[in-house]
């Protein structure tokens, strides 16, 4: 039976969705969910990112990361990144997607926190990352969890696009 103190796309009156059980999930990137999410992704993205979307492609093949967060309410997965070594004492947050009908739930958060524990037991103390001005949601994501703007990184220097971030984790030994 509907909520009858939910709105529109079960939104309370005060316009703040439900919170929704997850289950957080470590695997890898050969997760059948996951690969099924990375295409919901690329999907979003390519609509968002128009024709600058096949110079961001080669940066977000999934074959060489190891490390992947799945979100799942009840058994459905709803969410998922990864993190993948960008160079001594860094890890780069990975494909963060959370599907449309679960944002704004708090499953972002609880996916980069995940990501952010597993990069501190491996003895990673930053992590870093990139997304599109395109992306504003991401955006209040990665700054709502601490997140600090840097200068584009990599192959991401000089593009319009992008917009990179960092978060210190622990403090170095």
């Amino acid at each position: 039976m509907p909520n009858p103190a939910a709105g529109r796309n079960g939104a309370h009156a005060n316009g703040v969705l439900p919170l929704i059980m997850i289950r957080i999930v470590r695997t890898g990137s050969d997760n059948p969910d996951f690969v099924g999410l990375v295409k919901l992704l690329d999907a979003d993205l390519a609509g968002r990112d128009g024709a600058e979307h096949s110079f961001y492609a080669p940066f977000n093949t999934i074959t060489s990361i190891r490390y992947v967060v799945l979100a799942y309410e009840d058994q459905k997965p709803v969410g998922c990144g990864a993190i993948k070594e960008y160079g001594a004492g860094t890890m780069e947050i990975k494909r963060m997607y959370v599907s449309p009908e679960s944002r704004n739930r708090g499953v972002g958060s609880r996916i980069l926190s995940a990501l952010e524990s597993w990069a501190k037991e491996l003895s990673y103390p930053r992590c870093i990352l990139e997304t599109g001005k395109r992306q504003p949601e991401a955006i209040r994501l990665y700054r709502k969890n601490g997140y600090g703007e840097i200068p584009n990184y990599g192959q991401y220097a000089g593009k319009e696009n992008s917009i990179c971030f960092e978060k210190r984790l622990a403090q170095e030994r």
